[in-house]
């Protein structure tokens, strides 16, 4: 309780000087925080109120994190990207470093890993120790093992199934744009019919009639959202076929692959960059949770959503192991949405 009280006093003190520097960030925000600890106090006791510390504490270290990892990326880079990536908010920063450090996992899974990812060195949902950082699942396997090696399978069969979709639907878009008449009718309604089907209901038909083989759960989500990926970019690439310079490589006799590489695309790439952002989130939330079903990556291999499931009777017993990949999913889909906000901001040319 003494380090408690001590904490409390040093953030009204951290307020009071805000107030008397004038500095209104500092005031507000301390005594925001010392507002809340006291209401985690009355409401929640001592426990509550150091929860309620810790989780300030952590959001902290990532803003700080974030801070560092911004102005090294402005040391390594360009002076005009040192300029632009000094003006990212903290969130996108996070959101870099985040996706960074998932893509680090995924990519170096078997030097990082102690264990494979099948492999059983316990008993079944053995504590953590020494050797195992989060413990043992329901057959003995380490869990900090699978949560590493579940970075590259989930995300990597996600990120397939996002560029194919994203090719597909992208070129589908441009060339309809391009081409306009028939070709352009006959490419909307079928995007139209293929929207039209609840995704999670024709990605479990589809997959019960083709198995569950990691080639069809990419091909099948491609066909899921390559719709969508189409429509955006008919809507963008038709405001750029109107232009008079799109026009002049048509009286050229220029061909539409010409068209769309040199004129049309050029010109749709940042609304495109943002949406591949966007339809890798949905990808890779709709692949844990047919994971979770037991219709997408199946055992032994790792995967994130497979692993929530196994390991949900481990909630009754007050262990939070099974909360780990559910919340190592929910960190890069927040992530990579606070990236793709920035980067739609700077493509709308808003300014702060």
């Amino acid at each position: 309780m003494l380090y408690l009280t001590l904490i409390i006093a040093a953030m009204v003190a951290a307020s009071a000087a805000g107030a008397y520097l004038k500095h209104r960030t500092l005031t507000m925000y301390a005594g925001l925080v010392t507002a809340l600890t006291v209401l985690f106090l009355l409401f929640g006791g001592a426990d509550g109120a150091w929860f309620f510390i810790k989780l300030v504490g952590i959001l902290i270290v990532a803003a700080l994190a974030s801070f560092a990892f911004r102005e090294i990326l402005a040391l390594i880079l360009s002076e005009d990207g040192a300029r632009e990536i000094r003006k990212a908010p903290l969130t996108a920063s996070f959101g870099m470093l985040m996706v960074l450090l998932y893509a680090v996992a995924g990519i170096f899974a078997p030097w990082i890993a102690p264990y494979g990812e099948a492999e059983v060195i316990a008993s079944a949902f053995a504590p953590a120790d020494e050797n195992m950082l989060l413990g043992a699942d329901q057959l003995g396997r380490d869990m900090f093992s699978r949560l590493v090696f579940g970075a590259r399978n989930s995300v990597g069969i996600a990120l397939a199934a996002t560029i194919l979709a994203f090719v597909a639907g992208a070129l589908a878009g441009l060339f309809a744009a391009v081409s306009g008449g028939y070709m352009d009718q006959i490419l909307g309604r079928s995007a139209d019919l293929l929207m039209s089907i609840p995704s999670l209901i024709f990605s479990l038909l589809m997959l019960s009639i083709f198995g569950t083989g990691i080639l069809v759960i990419v091909v099948v989500i491609a066909v899921i959202y390559s719709p969508r990926v189409y429509r955006l970019t008919r809507a963008v690439a038709g405001n750029v076929v109107v232009m008079d310079y799109v026009e002049a490589s048509k009286l050229r006799g220029e061909r539409p692959w010409y068209i769309v590489r040199r004129d049309v695309l050029p010109n749709t790439t940042a609304p495109l960059v943002a949406e591949f952002g966007l339809e890798f989130c949905f990808v890779f939330l709709l692949v844990a949770g047919l994971s979770f079903l037991g219709l997408g990556i199946q055992p032994p291999t790792a995967d994130w959503g497979s692993m929530v499931r196994e390991n949900a009777t481990m909630i009754s017993f007050g262990e939070f192991t099974p909360l780990i990949p559910a919340a190592a999913i929910s960190l890069l889909t927040v992530s990579v949405n606070f990236v793709v906000d920035w980067m739609l901001h700077r493509s709308s040319g808003l300014k702060e």
